[in-house]
């Protein structure tokens, strides 16, 4: 006689099974938990961007270094080892949609248009605009003295847009810019403000203090910033199978900045400190 299985048995074992594939499927859509199991996480960085990301005898270092090291030790991560991948600014953010990496480890202006397609994280920075030109250059002494005069950003930047942006200002009111030139990294147009090939470079502020620290006979700021306060953030992927990974981040660098962390790595980076929001910024 063959066994038989009642109905409400079937029932009871289908929502086991079901409760189990639920399990599973969760299991392999959480990144936090994938990167714990692999034991690696590995993020972008573009290297081009002194204080916070540059190369070092062989070492990607820098400010975004001390803070990604200091998160790392959080026994969240333990056994997971940290795999940081040079990545030239135009790959950062198609790299991380295609799923390159696990997450965006950088400088990365914080706007509209990129919280909306990607999770842009608790600010680390200040990263308001700001104007450098060759300290021996005395015809340029605020912003408006950017007219008629030959301007370099990065390509695809925040901060480039914000250069457009005024430069669109100075031509409705009858004294637009001479040229823009745009560069893959700002090291190449520091390299053509020092030689005389731009007049100005439109960057972000704490990236060109550091570049008149390093260089004072080289290069000085000009008096005042272009548009609103802007803030630098890192970035994740959006989606729930990102949302643990994300929160980790997240409270990590909001933790730094209320006990006072990210104000002493300001310091020893750039010279000053930075009053940043301690929690990502909502459009």
């Amino acid at each position: 006689m063959k066994p038989t299985v009642s109905r409400s048995a079937l029932g009871i074992f289908g929502a086991i099974a079901l409760s189990m594939a639920v399990s599973v499927s969760g299991a392999h859509a959480d990144a936090l938990a994938d990167i714990q199991a692999k034991g690696v996480f590995t993020v972008a960085t573009e290297t081009a961007n002194a204080p916070f990301d540059f190369v070092k005898d062989g070492k990607i270092v820098g400010y975004t270094g001390d803070i990604i090291d200091i998160i790392m030790r959080d026994p969240v991560m333990k056994n997971v080892k940290l795999d940081r991948l040079d990545v030239p600014w135009s790959g950062i953010l198609p790299g991380l949609a295609a799923g390159r990496f696990d997450f965006v480890v950088s400088a990365l202006t914080v706007t509209e248009e990129r919280a909306a397609k990607y999770h842009l994280t608790t600010p680390v920075a200040d990263a308001t605009v700001a104007i450098m030109k060759k300290a021996s250059d005395d015809t340029i002494t605020k912003p408006s003295d950017i007219a008629g005069k030959n301007v370099g950003s990065q390509t695809g930047s925040a901060q480039l847009a914000a250069a457009q942006a005024y430069a669109e200002e100075l031509a409705k009111a009858g004294t637009p810019v001479a040229s823009f030139k745009d560069y893959t990294a700002f090291d190449e147009a520091y390299a053509d403000l020092a030689a005389g090939r731009v007049d100005v470079v439109i960057n972000s502020m704490p990236n060109l203090l550091d570049a008149v620290r390093v260089r004072p006979e080289v290069f000085a700021m000009v008096d005042g910033t272009i548009g609103p306060k802007k803030y630098y953030s890192w970035a994740g992927r959006p989606g729930e199978d990102q949302e643990a990974l994300n929160k980790f981040i997240d409270d990590k660098i909001a933790e730094m900045n209320k006990d006072g962390t990210l104000s002493k790595l300001q310091e020893k980076w750039f010279g000053v400190r930075m009053e940043v929001p301690s929690a990502p910024i909502r459009f």
